[in-house]
């Protein structure tokens, strides 16, 4: 199951922004792989507090988004989609500026994490 984590500055996150990154993401990912993929994915918004972020041993301003997505390990690498990271890493970025504004593309980071098989599970069970 696709799952996303988002880090964004908690001044950013209104009711619109939420629903919108989460729908957005859910897009992005299923974009790539399919609108049945996209039904599974996950979404967590983490707002993070005024002055909580810094960046080069500095507060940093309103950040942008910090999005990291946990897929397992072959899925990135899935035969029928070529190019997933980088294919992912675009509509990520896409999904982000379209809720946010084109203002934040530049400061969206996303990191794509592989979950090797065997190691999650659903319901107590290794998947």
């Amino acid at each position: 199951m696709p799952h996303f984590t988002v880090h964004i500055s908690e001044s950013a996150l209104d009711e619109a922004a939420e629903e919108g990154l989460i729908r957005g993401l859910a897009d992005a990912v299923g974009s790539v792989y399919g609108e049945r993929f996209g039904r599974l994915a996950a979404v967590d918004l983490l707002g993070i507090p005024p002055h909580r972020r810094g960046i080069g041993g500095k507060p940093a301003g309103p950040a942008g988004p910090n999005v990291t997505l946990s897929l397992r390990e072959a899925a990135y690498r899935h035969p029928g989609v070529p190019n997933a990271p980088a294919r992912l890493i675009g509509a990520i970025t896409d999904a982000v500026a379209g809720v946010l504004g084109e203002q934040v593309r530049e400061q969206v980071t996303v990191a794509l994490l592989a979950v090797p098989e065997g190691r999650s599970g659903v319901g107590g069970r290794a998947a």
